[in-house]
């Protein structure tokens, strides 16, 4: 070896050259590929694509271009890696499937839930979509820092305004070296609100924010089984949560079957069912008969047909366990905060946001103070010049040169060499009066933007105030409905003390779909008017039960068998105010035979109380609340049925009311409920009416004293009657008339006790609803037919009539606070039928008059 040749060598240990050397690498991996920024979601990568984009014009007014043109501009000047890694980001960025809220409208095949792969990039168009334009918004006007591209040759962002929480907003998922980040998307309308609300209380906690952004919201749907998990990783930044698919049970042709309508997050849909495919095969799962995918461009369907005699609750159940039907999603809120990758808490997340936000404000409005200003001082001096037109115009003219006359200007008028240049640039036409007028009126308008352009740089509540002005116009024009319900499953009791408290409204459906609303989605209207579309209904299907309790109490469900379930209020899932809900029988293990007839919302079980028990043919029975404190999952039997007798209704009492039953054919009785003495929980009852052959029970309710006794009928028709009209007799007896019946107003579907501080929900057979305040319907004696409440349509019925206690009545909206209900003495719930089918010409004669118990 040369001299020259020895004195390049340099002796270095080899150890601490690997690592330095890789200590290099993996910073370059997670700083400039892999982790995303807090401040605006993105990856390098993911940047690079918006900004070509945008620096290219393939905005989102704009035409379609050809993927490979954006992605070479990509690669030429910002990323220099494999064309086919920036082309699978953009795909990404395009798939509906993939992005909560698409970055990239892509045209052509951008692939498939089924993992079909993006046709090639020759073939696909692209541009930016529309929410994406919120993230380069106000990119000119020096909001952002940039740095040199890979060669020096450009310049890129460091990072976006990001209008939005992106980060949150869209999610990230990456693998660095020795460290991996998984946020998952979540809704738009949510993060913002929390954003708005930590802007306006720094010192919120993790679980008051969790009460804006509940959870996360996938793009494709599904359900999240448990909290615990979201609040851990809302708290701590790591975090575990289930992901199940939305599947509902159904009967076709006699047989059940499980219809699959969205699946977890990134679950491929094709192996889902080669998978399903294969247990059955290994007989692993037994009692399919059929698997069907029926997916098309309006939805998800897989069809699983199964065996008449399987349980379908228990075969969902295994393919829970056995399938991606159910995944587990690990949360882990890793990005860059000021070029350091750091786990995040849901706070730490959005306060960094927020401090992006009143950087890019700030910035933006020095920018356009710095424009303000130097306009205002070009107008300056135009006012000047005219001021002193024929000066002005002397000078110019009797100058040689261009040089000569504004130095003429300047050193005559006290002028910048900006203000001469202007003047000397100025059109002949600016010199008429009307110009004149323009330029004093812009100078004005100018001053003013410069002082509340100063007045916003020396304060930060003005600041704030422009971010969240901004961020709910954004918030507005692109939200849309949650996707993601979050829903208890059986083994994540440890959740309850995470549940907010509140007032829900639960309705139950003729067909058996329970759904979950805060109590104040509807709202008051005048009686007699159209109403509003309370529930989606499908063919025949109704409202049948709707009644407002806590979140956090029992549920009591009595079907028509005499059977009883139980669940919380908050293990029914939320849903949107038109949907129909989700099959009752995902909740509760009732036969394929059997329906609810009765709801009864329960704070605490004692020994106080006791359930009155009346049955469609007027057999009635009392029985102590605590015997229903201890309800298997798969129900209990709460009275013995005779015959083809149905239980009708339910009611909670203290051992010191009266109660009140109608009929269909409008007769009534009242009887105080000590007259039925009180029975075993499997006791059949004795006779509470007798009825005519073709009448049947159709309201019971307890009296109370200065109350009104409320009847509605079959077309619509209701009325009012003081409650004192109404004689005490014995249980048992024939009763009184209570309505004129008659072909105008039909048959009686509903007998209540009201006061003036309740509300009166009705609902038809089409699902409309209305709300009415009690004090509306008028007032008048027993035997008349009413006055219309709603109208209803031909072949239209009233189905189902329900009471509402409020506390303040408005006249836009009903507000009901949280703990109203605690008492929840009486349930706000209906047991009315008016299927034609459910008339049964049949007799309680062959009921006895005191019937022994019957354990």
């Amino acid at each position: 070896m040369s001299d020259q040749d020895q004195s390049r060598v340099q002796e270095i240990n080899i150890s601490q050259e690997m690592k330095t050397s890789f200590m290099d690498y993996a910073m370059s991996v997670i700083v400039s590929r892999a982790l995303p920024d807090v401040r605006d979601g993105l990856k390098p990568v993911h940047r690079r694509i918006l900004y070509a984009m945008n620096e290219l014009g393939i905005t989102a007014e704009k035409a379609y271009k050809k993927s490979a043109r954006i992605v070479g501009e990509v690669i030429g000047k910002y990323h220099p890696h494999g064309d086919s890694a920036v082309y699978e980001t953009m795909v990404r960025m395009a798939q509906d499937f993939s992005y909560r809220y698409m970055l990239v409208d892509g045209h052509g095949n951008f692939g498939s839930v089924d993992g079909d792969a993006a046709a090639a990039m020759r073939y696909t168009e692209a541009r930016m979509s529309k929410i994406s334009m919120e993230i380069v918004r106000d990119i000119g006007k020096d909001t952002i820092d940039y740095q040199e591209n890979y060669d020096g040759s450009e310049t890129e962002p460091i990072v976006m305004p990001a209008r939005f929480p992106n980060l949150l907003v869209n999610g990230a998922s990456g693998i660095a070296v020795g460290m991996a980040t998984n946020i998952p998307p979540h809704h738009l309308s949510e993060v913002i609100d929390g954003v708005l609300a930590l802007s306006k209380n720094p010192e919120i906690t993790v679980p008051e924010l969790m009460e804006y952004i509940p959870g996360p919201d996938f793009p494709t749907g599904a359900e999240i089984v448990g909290v615990s998990g979201i609040r851990r990783a809302y708290e701590t930044g790591k975090g575990s949560i289930l992901i199940r698919a939305k599947a509902e049970i159904e009967e076709h042709n006699g047989k059940p079957r499980i219809i699959v309508n969205e699946l977890p997050y990134q679950v491929n849909k094709a192996r889902l069912i080669e998978k399903i495919a294969e247990l059955v095969r290994d007989k692993k799962i037994d009692g399919i008969t059929d698997l069907r995918d029926e997916s098309d461009r309006t939805g998800m369907r897989i069809v699983i047909e199964l065996r008449r005699d399987v349980n379908a609750n228990v075969l969902l159940n295994n393919l829970y366990k056995q399938t991606a039907l159910q995944t587990s999603f690990g949360i882990n809120t890793l990005a860059l905060v000021d070029g350091q990758p750091k786990v995040l808490s849901l706070k730490q997340t959005l306060v960094h946001y927020l401090e992006h936000q009143k950087v890019v404000i700030r910035r933006r409005t020095a920018y356009e103070l710095k424009k303000a200003e130097a306009r205002a001082h070009i107008l300056e001096g135009l006012r000047v010049a005219l001021d002193h037109l024929d000066e002005v115009i002397s000078l110019i003219r009797n100058s040689q040169t261009t040089e000569i006359a504004r130095t003429g200007l300047i050193e005559k008028y006290d002028l910048s060499h900006d203000q001469a240049q202007a003047i000397l640039d100025m059109r002949l036409q600016r010199l008429t009066g009307l110009e004149r007028d323009k330029i004093e009126k812009e100078y004005a308008e100018l001053v003013e933007k410069i002082a509340e352009l100063k007045a916003i740089l020396a304060d930060e509540e003005k600041v704030l105030e422009i971010i969240r002005e901004e961020l709910i116009d954004v918030r507005d024009r692109y939200a849309d409905d949650r996707r993601t319900v979050i829903t208890l499953g059986e083994d994540s009791m440890e959740d309850e003390d995470l549940i907010p408290r509140q007032n829900i409204v639960i309705t139950v459906s003729h067909h058996g779909y329970i759904k979950r609303l805060p109590v104040s989605t509807y709202r008051s209207q005048k009686r007699g008017g159209r109403g509003v579309q309370g529930m989606g209904t499908h063919d025949d299907d109704f409202v049948r039960h709707l009644f407002i309790t806590n979140s956090h109490d029992h549920i009591l469900f009595f079907t028509n068998k005499g059977k009883v379930y139980r669940i919380k209020g908050y293990e029914v899932p939320e849903q949107k105010r038109t949907s129909k809900g989700i099959p009752i029988i995902n909740l509760l293990q009732i036969d394929k035979d059997e329906y609810i007839s009765a709801v009864i919302p329960i704070s605490e079980f004692d020994e106080k109380h006791s359930l009155f028990f009346m049955t469609k043919y007027g057999v009635s029975k009392r029985t102590e609340l605590n015997a229903f404190a201890n309800i298997r999952r798969g129900g209990l039997f709460a009275i013995k049925l005779r015959d083809e007798d149905e239980l009708h209704g339910v009611r909670l009492t203290d051992g010191s009311r009266e109660l009140i039953v109608g009929t269909r054919k409008g007769q009534s009785i009242r009887f105080d409920e000590n007259d039925v003495r009180l029975m075993g929980r499997t006791a059949a009852g004795v006779r509470g009416i007798s009825l005519q052959d073709d009448d049947e029970v159709v309201g019971m309710d307890i009296i109370e004293d200065h109350h009104d006794i409320l009847i509605v009928t079959e077309k619509g028709f209701g009325k009012r009657t003081p409650v004192g009209e109404y004689r005490q007799q014995s249980r048992g007896g024939k009763g009184i008339k209570t309505c004129n019946i008659t072909d105008k107003n039909g048959d009686l579907v509903s007998l209540k006790v009201v006061s003036n501080d309740h509300d009166l929900m009705v609902i038809t057979t089409n699902g409309v609803i209305i709300r009415m305040h009690v004090e509306e319907i008028s007032q008048t004696s027993r035997n008349t037919q009413g006055v219309r409440l709603i109208r209803v349509g031909d072949e239209e019925y009233v189905s189902t009539v329900a009471r509402v206690n409020v506390d303040e009545v408005d006249d836009e909206e009903i507000e009901e606070e949280n703990g109203d209900m605690e008492e929840s003495t009486e349930p706000e719930v209906s047991q009315d039928n008016t299927e034609a089918d459910a008339l049964k010409d049949t007799t309680a004669d062959n009921i006895p008059e005191d019937e022994p118990e019957d354990e």
